[in-house]
């Protein structure tokens, strides 16, 4: 039996522990904002929060996860939006969108982690994320738009 939070919310798995914590997230529990891209950890459109970090859920699988806490992309903001979300709004970043949830959540713990990210640190940090529109310029933006709220 595989026990973690998820949200905050104690969860338990008694099936097989090498499937993807993505497939849990999503068949299992519902949670869709985390997407489906490469299946490799390589594009980080599944990117979640697990004890803080960011990991690619399609490469981590249950047992991994086993006694420990997962944030997905609905539970980053308690209240309202996280100034991430705000400033992605306001910057107008998105494009297709489909690896919004995963750029986001990648932008949370770079600023959990660090407040005032230069730009070579944001290049760094969010390289594993790809977008296929070519959204970079804006998603940089809007981290810095977003470290000056949180800062």
């Amino acid at each position: 039996m595989i026990r973690l939070k998820v949200n905050g919310a104690d969860r338990t798995y008694d099936g097989d522990p090498d499937m993807p914590l993505l497939w849990y997230l999503r068949d299992e529990l519902g949670l869709t904002g985390t997407k489906y891209g490469c299946g490799m950890g390589l594009c980080g459109a599944c990117t979640v929060h697990v004890n803080g970090k960011a990991v690619r859920s399609c490469s981590t699988s249950m047992s991994t996860a086993s006694g420990k806490n997962v944030t997905t992309i609905e539970a980053i903001a308690t209240r309202g939006l996280h100034p991430v979300q705000s400033a992605w709004i306001e910057t107008n970043v998105p494009q297709c969108g489909y690896c919004q949830s995963g750029q986001i959540m990648q932008a949370v713990a770079l600023l959990n982690g660090n407040k005032k990210p230069t730009d070579g640190d944001i290049d760094e940090i969010m390289s594993g994320n790809i977008c296929r529109c070519g959204t970079y310029q804006r998603i940089r933006a809007a981290i810095k738009a977003a470290a000056k709220e949180t800062a």
